[in-house]
């Protein structure tokens, strides 16, 4: 065995359990180091108190003066908790966190003086520099400047001894280069759409508010397991590694009872999460060996972004504490299942109610059909937007790839509720006579929350589902930013429901419908226009693809292909109507999700050609040695009877000369591709070349190494292998 494998395996067998700290009830603990509604109203003025919470529940902005009692109460409520610095906590287009610590600490121009100082300016707006964040051509790179301007709708917290203010990141001349910005967008834009429409039903609804809760998977590998592999440290999945003879095959991991070691980090995360107002509620086992899930209770959804992100910096830094790497990738193990960010999305208004829920009277369960057929209206719309806010190279190995969900965007809703659309659509055009519209509210729209409590059945294969009081997009990435898939589903749900409400109104002035006439003739149409992105069966059959072929749906396999859809002269209207990003953010935005993918598929070929040449040839020379050394005896003893003695040897000889010349072939003409890629201009052609001419290499070269793995002895094999990897707890 390797001596840096060996290592490993000893290190990690030598574990003992970390010993977690008992904390008090969740319930108390909750949001300790969160400047709250709890701790404003102790360290902020009336006057103050009152600012912040209209620029939360009304979007109002906050008077400069006023912001320095804020900043003045924020300053007292951090330093009575041990706090010694502050930071602007944004999102840049990296896909992670960024921060920039300053102390409180300040002195006079001449050194005496000490003092903790933290006024308003620093609170509302600070000027990291933004030389090195991507930006896709909105800014030269000599042109530093970039501005984080405080969000009082996700409030501050203390990680660690620093105060960290969510912020949004914006360029010198104004344009977004975050994901935040675009997303608060998106939720004012589908806030004003919803609450119009809710007028139909209710005139007392003044704001509607989006929804998520999202469910994170990620793998538990130990620390010194990951570390002795370089794909893992450098990638974040395993590039070659021959599968585990037990994988997940018996189904005996998922929902199984927790491994220790496992539960004991489950629980400093949430104690960790408790005290940061992450309101995580529940854990388990997934499908595969070292999987694991956590699930929030909902939040409104720019803080749940904001609580997302925040999470998966703190699994990464509690993970350290248990000798732990966490994984988010995607697909970081072949042969078992990957890692998704299911979001659970819906809407709910002032007055208390999930506009995707249905209600005890037929006039609250015609606001839920509104809501629920208008969804479905916006993703057959925008299907293959929808797909390109969540492709990434990583994910292509989940949605490309006959895992679940597939590359192709549709809609479950059950079959029960299947059967409410079809009598919807049903009715007659134009007026419903009084008897129509008796039998419709009593028999179609009134049995709708009877329907709902049997339509339980879910379909895992679907990457948007309806889930009784809500839509599931499955199709996220276990590593994204959920802003990025959130946006566009806030945006184009924004989108559809002004154009219903034009619709309708339309007919009443018009035609002079009533206004439930009018809402149930828009919605019938609707139906009928939609039926192409429902689907109730296997999503992952090839039957499903040819019949998705048909239907017109897209199937983008890929992130290049997919991405496109974000630059369309659709989507481009659509952002620039609803005012969440103009023409040069959305640009930009598809330049740096290429230029990403490039750099991905990039990193993992020099990765793939260094461990299979300067990693697994050598040892399959080594062992080759031995081998030959081995033939080489027989022949001294036997003599001429050593040809049918050693014959199996030889044999195993050839096998791995053909593997060897195999990978050195195929990394050689990898590293051509690379070139060739490298050499042209533009950020489209790139992300295609990687995608098209270098990714291909990886699969064969893997294979060459994952059968070497299989031949060359145990103990001379350099990198840590799946069964120990999956297996090690």
């Amino acid at each position: 065995m390797s001596t840096f494998r060996f290592q490993a395996l000893k290190e990690t067998a030598g574990r003992k359990p970390v010993k977690v700290q008992e904390l008090d009830k969740k319930s108390i603990i909750f949001g300790s180091n969160v400047f709250n509604d709890k701790a404003m109203r102790q360290f902020l003025t009336p006057e103050a108190y009152k600012a912040v919470q209209s620029a939360v529940q009304h979007g109002t902005k906050i008077d400069r003066k006023l912001a320095d009692y804020i900043a003045m109460g924020m300053k007292e409520w951090s330093l009575s908790k041990g706090v010694t610095h502050y930071t602007h906590w944004f999102q840049p287009l990296t896909g992670t966190t960024a921060e920039k610590h300053d102390a409180f600490f300040e002195t006079s121009f001449d050194g005496t003086d000490p003092v903790e100082k933290f006024g308003g300016s620093q609170l509302v707006q600070q000027e990291p520099d933004a030389s090195s964040f991507p930006n896709g051509g909105i800014r030269n790179t000599f042109e530093a400047r970039g501005y984080t301007a405080w969000d009082p709708t996700s409030p501050a917290f203390i990680f660690g001894t620093t105060l960290c203010i969510p912020t949004v990141f914006i360029s010198y001349t104004g344009e977004a280069l975050d994901y935040k910005t675009p997303l608060l967008r998106a939720l004012t834009a589908v806030d004003e759409a919803a609450v119009a429409v809710c007028n139909y039903f209710d005139k007392n609804v003044k704001k509607v508010t989006a929804t998520l809760g999202w469910e994170q998977e990620y793998f538990l590998v130990d620390s010194a397991l990951a570390n002795s592999r370089p794909d893992i440290t450098l990638t974040g999945r395993t590039l070659l590694g021959h599968s585990s003879a037990k994988g997940q095959q018996l189904d005996d991991h998922y929902f199984g009872s927790i491994p220790t070691r496992a539960l004991n980090y489950m629980r400093d995360l949430e104690n960790e999460c408790m005290l940061l107002g992450i309101p995580v509620k529940t854990r388990h086992n997934e499908v595969a060996p070292n999987q694991f899930e956590l699930a929030p209770i909902f939040e409104e959804a720019n803080l749940a972004v904001d609580h997302n992100s925040l999470l998966m910096d703190v699994m990464q830094k509690v993970g350290e504490r248990h000798y732990f790497k966490v994984l988010l990738h995607e697909k970081p193990f072949a042969g078992v299942n990957g890692s998704g960010k299911h979001n659970n999305w819906s809407m709910a208004t002032d007055t208390g109610v999930n506009l995707l829920g249905p209600g005890k009277t037929p006039m609250s369960n015609l606001q839920f059909l509104t809501f629920f057929i208008n969804t479905i209206k916006a993703v057959y719309t925008n299907e293959e937007l929808m797909r390109a806010s969540i492709a990434t190279a990583s994910n292509d190995h989940r949605l490309g790839a006959n895992e679940a969900p597939p590359a192709i965007i549709s809609v479950f809703i059950g079959e029960q509720l299947t059967k409410v659309l079809a009598e919807l659509e049903g009715v007659s055009t134009g007026k419903l006579s009084p008897e129509e519209k008796t039998d419709l509210k009593l028999n179609v729209v009134g049995k709708i929350p009877d329907v709902l409590l049997d339509n339980t059945d879910r379909n895992r294969t679907s990457p948007f589902a309806f889930t009784g009081n809500k839509f599931e997009f499955r199709a996220v990435g276990s590593s994204a930013n959920c802003a990025n898939a959130m946006t566009i589903v806030n945006s184009i749900m924004a989108k559809q429901l002004r154009d219903f409400k034009k619709e309708v109104d339309a007919l009443i002035d018009g035609k002079e419908m009533k206004k439930d006439d009018a809402i149930f003739n828009v919605l019938r149409e609707y139906i009928k226009e939609t039926k192409a992105i429902l689907f109730e069966g296997d999503g992952y059959s090839e039957a499903w693809a040819e019949e998705a072929a048909k239907r017109g749906l897209s199937n983008h396999k890929t992130t290049p292909g997919a991405l496109k859809a974000k630059i369309s002269e659709k989507s481009l209207a659509l952002f620039q109507e609803l005012g969440v990003m103009n023409h040069t953010e959305a640009e930009a935005r598809y330049e740096i999700e290429l230029e990403e993918y490039a750099k991905k598929i990039q990193i993992e070929g020099r990765v793939l050609g260094d461990i299979a040449r300067n990693h697994v040839i050598p040892t399959a020379i080594r062992y080759q040695n031995i081998l030959i050394e081995n033939v080489t005896g027989l022949k001294e003893i036997f003599g001429d009877e050593y040809t049918s003695i050693g014959k199996e040897q030889i044999n195993i000889i050839r096998e791995i000369s053909g593997h060897i010349a195999g990978i050195n072939t195929q990394v050689e003409q990898m590293t051509e591709a690379r070139k060739t890629a490298n050499a042209l201009t533009t950020a489209e052609e790139l992300a295609h070349a990687y995608c098209d001419t270098v990714k291909p290499y990886f699969d064969v070269i893997r294979r060459h190494c994952d059968k070497l793995e299989l031949i060359v002895d145990d103990e001379a094999w350099p990198l840590t292998k799946y069964r120990e990897l999956l297996f090690t707890r």
